[in-house]
C-alpha cells in the first residue's frame, strides 16, 4: 500500500483526473457497445398504421412494459422479434389495429335509447364506409382507401327512385391492374344494396381516374381492352407452357394477337313457306227456297201451312212448287311462317395470329466447347401442330401460326449454369441476420480503433517519466530510472551467476541510455544551428534566472 500511495503521489492531480476521465469514457463506450450488441433484434409489428392505431398500440405496449421503436412518422411500430407473434395475437384480441376507420363497432358504444332514426342512419352509413375501406385495404398494392356512399331515399309520392352511387379514393403502391379496379367496383357494389358496378367511381392519390361511375362498363373501351388482353394472355400462357415443355425454359418466345369484333348485332328474320298451308277456319252455308204454283194468285189461305188440309179435301193432290238451293263455303288458309330473332353479343374472335421463336440445341463437342445446332424441320412441324391445337386453330377464320427456329441472343444454355455450392449453400441467412452481423462487426471495429488510437496514446502520456520502456537489442525491460544508480548488492555462493547477469543487463541499459542522451544532444545542436537567434535568447533567459 505505501508503494501504491507513493506511486499515486508521484502522478500528480492533473494526471489522476485525466486517468479518471479516460476510465469513465472507456466504461461508457464499452457499456454502449455491450448494450448495442446485446439489444434484442427489432422487427415490424405492424406497418402502414394510422395515427389513431399507432397511438393505441404504443399505449398498450407501454402498459405491458415492452420495448418498442417507432419509424415512418408513426406508421411502423417495431418490437423485439421473438415477441411479434404473441403481441399480434394479444392486440388482435383487443381489436387492434382498427384500420383507421369506424366500422360496425360504432354500435357497441352508442346509446340506442336516446338515438333518433337520423343518427342511426348516419352511424350505419359510417360503419358501412369504414368496413368497405378495411376490406379494400386488404387488396395487394392498396395502402389506404376512403369510401363515400350516396344512398338516396325515394321521395314521398314519387315513382322513380334515384340510383345509389359510390366514390372511392385509393393510395396505392405502384399501379393497379385493370382487373383489380374491376374487382373493387364489384366488391363495393355487392356489399351495398341497390348499387351497380357502373355507378362506382375510383380515383387514385394523384387524381387519375381509374373507373368512371357514369360510363357503361360492358360497352366501354376499357372493358373491351381488358377482355382482349385477358384472352391473349391466357392463350399465350398455354402456348408457352406446351412449347417450353419441349424445348426447355427460356428457349422459346411467344407473341399472340387476337382480333376481336365488339359490335353487338340483333337480327330478326321472317320465313314463309307457301307449300306448308294450314286450314285456319272453314265456314259452310246452304240455303233452300221452294214456291207453290197458284196460277199467279196470291192469297192468305194459300200462304198458310196445310192449306189443302184446311180446305176440306185432304186427298187432293198437292200442287207442285219451285225450289231454289244455294250452297256457300268459306275456307281460310294460314301460310306457314317462322320468325327468328338472333342477338350476337360483342366480343367475337375474328382471327388469331401466333408467332413462336424457338432456340436450337446446345451440345458439347470433343474439345468441351458449346456448339449450337438448329432443330430439324420435323421438330418445327410438330411444335407448330401443338400450337395449332392449343389455340383452337380455324383455317376458315383466317388464323395464322408461324414457328421459326432462330438462335436467341439472351439465352444462356442450361449446360453452362452451375448450381451454387460451398458453405453458402448450407446457410439460410435472412436479410435481418446479415444486417445484425454487420452491426456487430462495425461495433467491434470501433472498439479496436478506440483502443489503439485513443486509449494507448493517452496511457503513454499519463505514465510518469520515472518509468520508461527501454527496448534494447538484447531484451525489452521496464526499469526505473534510479535502478542504475543503486549500489551493488554483495552476494556469495550461487548468486554470483545471477549477479553477473544483472550486471550485464545494467551495462546494456546504460549503453542504451547513453545513446539516447547522445541523440538528444545531437538534436539540440541541430536546433541551435538552425535557430541561432532563438538559442541566444534562451541562454540569456537562463543566465538572468540564475543571477536572480
Amino acid at each position: 500500500m505505501p508503494a501504491f500511495v507513493s506511486f499515486f503521489r508521484t502522478l500528480g492531480a492533473a494526471r489522476i483526473l485525466a486517468m479518471g476521465a479516460v476510465t469513465i469514457g472507456l466504461l461508457a463506450f464499452f457499456a454502449f457497445l455491450i448494450l448495442r450488441v446485446t439489444a434484442p433484434q427489432m422487427a415490424p409489428l405492424f406497418t402502414d398504421l394510422s395515427m389513431e392505431d399507432s397511438a393505441a398500440i404504443v399505449k398498450d405496449l407501454e402498459r405491458q412494459s415492452i420495448p418498442y421503436d417507432i419509424k415512418g412518422d408513426g406508421a411502423v411500430v417495431l418490437v423485439p422479434k421473438e415477441q411479434v407473434p404473441r403481441l399480434r395475437m394479444k392486440l388482435a384480441e383487443s381489436g387492434l389495429p382498427k384500420g383507421g376507420g369506424v366500422g360496425y363497432e360504432i354500435f357497441d358504444k352508442s346509446d340506442s335509447l336516446g338515438a333518433t332514426s337520423f343518427v342511426q342512419n348516419i352511424n350505419h352509413l359510417r360503419a358501412l364506409e369504414g368496413e368497405l375501406s378495411r376490406t379494400i385495404r386488404a387488396i395487394d398494392r392498396v395502402q389506404q382507401a376512403r369510401v363515400h356512399l350516396v344512398l338516396p331515399e325515394r321521395a314521398l309520392f314519387s315513382r322513380d327512385k334515384p340510383e345509389a352511387s359510390a366514390s372511392i379514393v385509393l393510395k396505392v403502391r405502384g399501379t393497379l391492374e385493370p382487373q383489380q379496379v374491376r374487382a373493387i367496383r364489384h366488391l363495393v357494389a355487392s356489399a351495398v344494396n341497390g348499387l351497380k358496378p357502373q355507378r362506382v367511381s375510383i380515383v387514385d392519390e394523384t387524381g387519375r381516374l381509374l373507373a368512371d361511375g357514369s360510363a357503361d362498363e360492358m360497352g366501354s373501351d376499357v372493358a373491351a381492352d381488358e377482355r382482349k388482353i385477358a384472352f391473349e394472355k391466357r392463350l399465350r400462357q398455354q402456348v408457352e407452357s406446351i412449347v417450353t415443355s419441349v424445348v426447355g425454359p427460356g428457349h422459346a418466345q411467344v407473341q399472340l394477337t387476337a382480333d376481336f369484333d365488339f359490335n353487338r348485332i340483333t337480327q330478326t328474320s321472317d320465313k314463309y313457306d307457301p307449300d306448308g298451308r294450314v286450314v285456319r277456319s272453314s265456314q259452310t252455308r246452304e240455303e233452300v227456297t221452294s214456291n207453290p204454283d197458284n196460277n199467279g194468285q196470291v192469297s192468305v189461305s194459300n200462304e198458310l201451312p196445310n192449306a189443302n188440309l184446311r180446305g176440306g179435301n185432304p186427298e187432293a193432290p198437292q200442287q207442285p212448287r219451285d225450289q231454289n238451293r244455294k250452297s256457300e263455303e268459306i275456307v281460310n288458309y294460314e301460310i306457314s311462317r317462322s320468325t327468328k330473332t338472333e342477338v350476337i353479343e360483342g366480343g367475337r374472335v375474328n382471327r388469331i395470329s401466333v408467332a413462336v421463336v424457338v432456340d436450337g440445341i446446345y451440345s458439347k463437342n470433343d474439345k468441351g466447347e458449346i456448339v449450337y445446332q438448329p432443330r430439324s424441320k420435323e421438330d418445327i412441324d410438330r411444335i407448330a401442330a401443338l400450337v395449332r391445337s392449343a389455340i383452337g386453330f380455324d383455317a376458315k377464320r383466317g388464323d395464322q401460326v408461324e414457328v421459326a427456329n432462330l438462335r436467341l441472343a439472351e439465352t444462356t444454355p442450361p449446360q453452362l449454369e452451375e448450381p451454387a455450392t460451398g458453405w453458402m449453400s448450407y446457410l439460410n441467412l435472412t436479410k435481418d441476420d446479415i444486417m445484425h452481423g454487420i452491426d456487430i462487426a462495425v461495433m467491434a471495429l470501433l472498439g479496436l480503433l478506440v483502443l489503439f488510437l485513443v486509449v494507448r496514446p493517452m496511457v503513454r502520456r499519463i505514465a510518469p517519466p520515472g518509468t520508461r520502456a527501454l527496448a534494447g537489442p538484447a531484451s525489452g525491460i521496464v526499469v526505473p530510472a534510479g535502478a542504475i544508480a543503486s549500489p551493488p548488492v554483495a552476494v556469495a555462493g550461487d548468486d554470483k551467476v545471477a549477479l553477473s547477469n544483472r550486471t550485464a543487463t545494467m551495462i546494456d541499459i546504460a549503453q542504451v541510455q547513453g545513446q539516447v542522451h547522445a541523440m538528444s544532444v545531437q538534436k539540440v545542436g541541430e536546433l541551435a544551428d538552425k535557430n541561432p537567434h532563438e538559442t541566444v535568447s534562451i541562454i540569456r533567459g537562463w543566465l538572468h534566472e540564475n543571477a536572480a
